[in-house]
């Protein structure tokens, strides 16, 4: 590994803030290309690949991204997933379809750099909000 810094290396050095705004919920979160942007410059003659499946499973169809990364001797692969919403106001079926495939592909990346999410929307636990604006219904009678 001549000018390669090694994956643990990487991960230590890795640093994305929370750049982006989501004025509807209220929070500050990463993408998939700011995640890159900032990996970049590490990888030095190392190689990360990404890549998506699609899997029908139902009625559903989910999109399995893989991030590779080869740095000449080792390759380290993560998966992250996504399910396509059935219906995404504004967005025809490929988009629908692409951002499954970018959120997927970002839960990969930080798999594979250990990019810790915190306070994320997508962590917090919205459970006691949820019970709350559920009326009692006996839709679910075994």
């Amino acid at each position: 590994m001549s000018n390669n810094m090694t994956l643990q290396e990487i991960q230590q050095k890795l640093s994305i803030p929370k750049s982006k705004i989501n004025t509807f919920g209220n929070y500050n979160y990463r993408n998939c290309e700011g995640i890159l942007e900032a990996v970049k410059p590490l990888l030095g003659e190392s190689k990360l690949n990404l890549t998506d499946e699609v899997h029908k499973i139902g009625e559903r169809y989910y999109v399995k991204a893989i991030a590779t990364l080869f740095d000449g001797i080792e390759k380290t692969i993560s998966h992250g997933y996504a399910r396509e919403s059935e219906d995404k106001k504004g967005m025809d079926a490929a988009q629908i379809t692409g951002a499954a495939s970018s959120y997927a592909r970002k839960y990969a990346l930080g798999g594979l750099f250990l990019i810790d999410d915190g306070k994320d929307a997508d962590s917090e636990d919205n459970t006691k909000e949820v019970e709350e604006n559920i009326e009692p219904t006996n839709r679910f009678k075994r």
